[in-house]
């Protein structure tokens, strides 16, 4: 469907006509240990300037689908909001940031600094069995920096040729994760986290005034696959996502892929829509949603 179209069809998106450049994400400070695929580093500006436009600082921000966290690392790290609330089901993505607000960051970093890297090494590594949390952790960083696209879910294999033909070494930065690990010391005590249900965190928070969301559900709404092949728990009731936010007394903001159901389950909500420019991991500049109460700060 062409621009022109799509305006007849949602006239309100008048500003597809004059999109801004999509962000450089090498200009986004990298605060996250995960490559993960639909991972929000680009949208960390357009986050920056909700917050920016706020008349009122949040004391809380709950991300209901956390994922690799970027956007929750960012608001901490920047001094946006005081507190956060991350929730994730995936047990492996969740090992992570369980073992981050148990203390064990340290731990992992220098578990990462001395971890001689070979094919063999990680497979040792990856198939142990009844390991503890912290390990279990360092096992899904060693496959999301080893795997294809950094893709954890089921059926995933090792990247092949890699970065400049480097194979599985390609996306292996040991100083650079560990680092990473290490400034999230400074954040842990203000970091809370949850393996749970996305959608009952946001029921558990939503009478609260001072208290904001961002929410980045998998994209299968629309018949969209690839939620399906990049998570394990891609299902979701999507349109009673948007019901779950009409009840939200704070604020949100709330990222789709740009699909027709996703307008109209925006519109039949009362809900706002903006589309914004990204680019994927493949360089190709794709078109999101932006979804919320009130987008007129994006128009300036």
């Amino acid at each position: 469907m062409n621009v022109l179209q799509q305006q007849s069809l949602f006239p309100e998106l008048n500003e597809e006509l004059a999109l801004p450049k999509p962000v450089n994400v090498a200009s986004v400070p990298q605060r996250s240990p995960f490559r993960y695929p639909g991972g929000k580093t680009w949208f960390v500006p357009t986050f920056r300037n909700w917050f920016v436009n706020r008349f009122t600082k949040p004391s809380l921000l709950v991300e209901p689908f956390a994922g690799g966290g970027i956007i929750s690392l960012t608001a901490l790290f920047d001094e946006l909001v005081s507190n956060v609330v991350m929730v994730e089901i995936d047990a492996d993505i969740a090992a992570v940031w369980q073992s981050v607000v148990d203390g064990h960051a340290e731990w992992i970093a220098e578990r990462i600094l001395s971890f001689d890297l070979t094919k063999e090494s990680v497979m040792a590594e990856i198939t142990k069995k009844n390991v503890d949390e912290r390990e279990r952790a360092f096992q899904t960083i060693l496959k999301n920096r080893t795997f294809h696209g950094g893709i954890l879910a089921d059926g995933a294999g090792f990247l092949k040729r890699g970065e400049s033909g480097k194979g599985i070494k390609s996306r292996w930065y040991p100083n650079t994760l560990a680092k990473r690990f290490k400034d999230l010391t400074l954040i842990a005590d203000r970091m809370k986290f949850f393996k749970e249900d996305g959608l009952k965190v946001i029921r558990e928070y939503s009478q609260k005034k001072d208290v904001v969301f961002f929410i980045d559900p998998p994209y299968t709404a629309g018949g969209k696959k690839a939620g399906k092949r990049l998570y394990r728990h891609f299902e979701l009731d999507h349109d009673r996502l948007f019901t779950l936010c009409e009840s939200i007394e704070g604020d949100f903001l709330m990222t789709y892929d740009n699909a027709d159901e996703v307008k109209s389950m925006a519109k039949r909500h009362g809900f706002e829509i903006r589309l914004i420019l990204m680019k994927n991991t493949h360089h190709t500049t794709m078109e999101e949603l932006v979804i919320g109460k009130n987008l007129s700060w994006m128009d300036h």
